[in-house]
């Protein structure tokens, strides 16, 4: 069986890896020298990632901190780049160690080479952290 490596199509494996919570398996999307950038980080949180090395640490934690349940709203927008789309989405689960709602906004812009995420801006909504349990990321807050 081939796997379709276009940008659409390994992005929405991404999710459905991180929906069930296969953190391995969505890094393993990366290229070795992929960017994770996020453009909107609060301080304290990193604003850039350099490699697969670096966006594995970033994710480690994730599933004990976010029980990520759904994504009810995905748009995949082909730009004129083959392979770069835009995506607009929301998440939705719960915070583990509060029980809480996490519902957050994004808007990314992601490229995809050979089948691999070699670039991705996420633009997600900083004002989710606002409860101190949506922290996961190793910054030192």
């Amino acid at each position: 069986m081939t796997t379709n490596t276009a940008p659409a199509a390994v992005y929405r494996r991404g999710l459905r890896l991180l929906l069930d919570k296969n953190v391995p398996g969505w890094i393993d999307l990366w290229d070795e020298n992929g960017i994770l950038e996020f453009p909107f980080a609060p301080d304290g949180w990193p604003q850039r990632l350099e490699g697969r090395a670096a966006v594995a640490a970033y994710m480690r934690g994730y599933p004990e901190h976010i029980d990520l349940h759904d994504f009810p709203h995905v748009e995949i927008h082909q730009t004129l780049a083959p392979q770069t789309i835009v995506v607009e989405m929301r998440g939705v689960g719960r915070l583990v160690e509060t029980g809480g709602p996490f519902d957050v906004s994004y808007i990314a812009v992601v490229t995809v080479k050979d089948g691999l995420i070699t670039h991705y801006r996420d633009y997600w909504n900083p004002l989710a952290l606002q409860d101190p349990a949506t922290h996961f990321a190793g910054s030192p807050r």
